[in-house]
């Protein structure tokens, strides 16, 4: 079993009959198993007939798994190489069996993986459940609880099933109220068999032509051939039993691509793009790969592996490092089916075979040019896409990836100009006259960068500026330097002069006053602070507010410094510039003060306050918030007074 799914398995037609005897044992499911299976079996009632879908899913991946095991061990498959799912109605008992002659399981495998559901995301699952029965049933198979789907319509199961290469048989029993019971059993071979005990009011899966409908509905793709046998009665195979991704387009549906999508996937939700291709000539090699239309829950683990399958010749190999997609599109779903690839490959000869290489290269421009297509296409659909999968598509551009300039094209951002995204070609076409330089600022959250005082003066001359939101935008932007001949200017450095944009109101000549005065403020506000600034001058990005820090011309962004500290990278906060804005009421009274003394007492307690106003602005933490404490509270005295 893989994954934390059953497999159930059909009886194989040789093999050594196990007869191993023992007590049987009684243990308690894992907590969340235990929630999880109050859940299912009382609360998901719609669209119950998605268990049998998941279990011929589990089924069809035991037949995988061993498939693949027997090439370099071929003994485990001996006497009993034809995979098939055979599923039995047995209407005087009623039960209905699901039984495959794949992997099977041994007593560690039936703990592990139908005592708990440590490997499939279980608090995901159950932080997802909304309440809505339809929606909550369609998340079955996407944090891998197959097999507990069962429970919707069974009062028991029991699994019987022997792991290919040994000679024990178990039996796994429960009713899903808490516990299960593992004992020794008897099978003729390898395989597992589920026995699903219904209930009184789910005997309607007894009947043949229903079952026959349901795998047709949701199994057709299935790779091996699916039984169909009532008690004592004629048997027939209920699918095609010939793989999806071999068939012509023409002949594949709608609806048998998205059943085959939540089988290669376990996504619940619906393909946002089907990706269906066969490449002839140097190489040969089929490939059926989804885009998704929601976040898998994996998207962001560290690991960056890739979720596509590998098959050569129509034997499963792997799912795991395959090195036929970049990190960079690891949201991809489906196969990738090669004909020139030796039916022993090992990763380690994936990853430097030019034949991966050739395949990796040939998906990423299949998948640009649909990316591209849809862009061209616009509206809330692509949006979606790139919400979901932007960030991911971005680490492309960073990695240095040859297609770092079709990359850059497909971005899209929020901006100061409206709630909707912009792609960089739609930016440059709105920049002001006299702009050559594309404005961006970086942050955590678009609605605080929206706020940010550094914006003042470019939203003042209608300005747009990007709100990168994105922690790798701090690592591609500085990389990719310039687009369309304009380049990225991040607005938290300084250096930026808004004076030859048009745009907005003129400057007052009575500002420009108010500037020429501030001299004795800024060498008060220096000897002041010291070396806690690295300047101090007059801003003309602020309109509203007092001050803001800025970053030099040559340093660091402010929010990749953020960044590389949070990950213990730096230690020490840079020196930054203090930017005053002239035109602030609190500036002009303290550059009056300055006029008048400029070694004042309070204004020493004003440079303080202001650069701890500026670092709040920015994210950051007070320095010392015992001092700043004490000079507010003096300062809010001395107004009081």
């Amino acid at each position: 079993m893989a994954d934390a799914k059953a497999k159930p398995k059909k009886a194989a037609k040789s093999g050594k009959k196990s007869t191993t005897k023992g007590k049987a044992e009684t243990l308690s499911f894992q907590a969340e198993m235990s929630r999880l299976l109050d859940i299912v079996a009382h609360s998901l009632y719609s669209d119950k007939e998605v268990f049998l879908r998941e279990l011929i899913s589990n089924a069809s991946d035991a037949c995988d798994r061993l498939r693949h095991d027997a090439l370099t061990a071929p003994e485990l498959a001996a006497g009993d190489g034809d995979y098939g799912i055979a599923i039995t109605v047995d209407e005087a008992a009623n039960t209905l069996t699901i039984a495959d002659n794949g992997i099977g399981m041994n007593r560690d495998d039936l703990v592990e993986n139908l005592g708990t559901i440590a490997r499939s995301g279980t608090s995901a699952f159950l932080a997802g459940l909304s309440g809505d029965d339809r929606k909550d049933t369609s998340l079955i198979g996407q944090f891998g609880v197959g097999f507990y789907s069962a429970f919707m319509v069974a009062d028991s199961v029991e699994v019987i099933t022997r792991r290919a290469g040994e000679d024990t048989a178990w039996r796994w029993f429960s009713d899903g109220k808490g516990s299960f019971t593992i004992e020794p059993a008897e099978r003729e071979a390898r395989g597992s068999t589920i026995t699903i005990h219904l209930r009184d009011d789910d005997k309607g899966y007894l009947n043949k032509d229903r079952l026959s409908g349901i795998v047709k509905r949701y199994s057709d793709h299935i790779p091996f051939p699916i039984t169909l046998t009532e008690a004592g009665g004629e048997t027939e195979q209920a699918n095609t039993g010939a793989a999806l991704w071999t068939r012509p387009k023409s002949e594949v549906t709608e609806d048998q691509y998205k059943e085959f999508y939540h089988h290669v996937a376990h996504m619940a939700d619906e393909p946002w793009s089907v990706l269906h291709f066969h490449v002839e000539g140097v190489i040969d090699y089929r490939a059926l790969l989804f885009v998704p239309s929601t976040q898998p829950f994996d998207l962001f683990q560290q690991d960056r592996e890739s979720r596509v399958k590998l098959y050569v010749r129509r034997v499963f190999i792997t799912d795991k490092e395959t090195g036929l997609v970049p990190p960079w599109l690891r949201f991809l779903r489906g196969i990738v089916d090669s004909e020139d690839l030796p039916l022993n490959v090992s990763r380690e000869m994936l990853q430097d075979n030019p034949v991966t290489a050739k395949i990796r290269g040939g998906i990423v421009k299949r998948t640009l040019d649909d990316l591209e297509k849809k862009a061209k296409e616009g509206g809330e659909s692509f949006d979606g896409f790139w919400t979901n999968f932007g960030a991911v598509l971005k680490e492309g551009i960073y990695e240095g990836a040859g297609e770092r300039d079709r990359l850059v094209k497909l971005c899209r951002f929020r901006s100061t100009a409206g709630d909707g995204l912009v792609s960089l070609d739609d930016y440059i076409g709105r920049m002001k006259e006299g702009q050559d330089e594309i404005y961006y600022i970086s942050g955590s959250e678009a609605e605080a960068l929206a706020k940010s005082p550094q914006l003042e003066g470019f939203r003042a001359k209608g300005i747009e500026v990007l709100l990168m939101t994105d922690p790798v935008d701090d690592f591609w932007v500085p990389m990719v330097g310039v687009y369309g001949e304009k380049a990225f200017k991040s607005v938290t450095r300084g250096g930026a002069d808004l004076s030859k944009i048009k745009g907005g109101e003129k400057d007052k000549a009575e500002d420009k006053a108010d500037e020429s005065d501030l001299g004795p403020l800024v060498a008060a506000v220096k000897l002041a602070l010291g070396e806690k600034v690295k300047d101090v001058r007059a801003s003309d990005r602020l309109t509203d507010s007092a001050v803001c820090l800025v970053a030099g011309e040559q340093d660091m962004d402010i929010h990749m410094e953020r960044i590389l500290r949070a990950h213990n990278q730096l230690n020490e906060v840079s020196a930054r510039i203090l930017e005053i804005n002239p035109k602030h009421a609190l500036i002009k009274g303290l550059m009056e003060k300055a006029k008048i003394d400029a070694s004042a007492p309070v204004l020493e307690d004003a440079a303080w306050l202001l650069l701890d106003q500026a670092r709040i602005l920015e994210g950051e933490p007070v320095t010392d918030p015992a001092e700043f404490a004490r000079r507010l509270s003096k300062v809010m005295a001395a107004g009081l007074g």
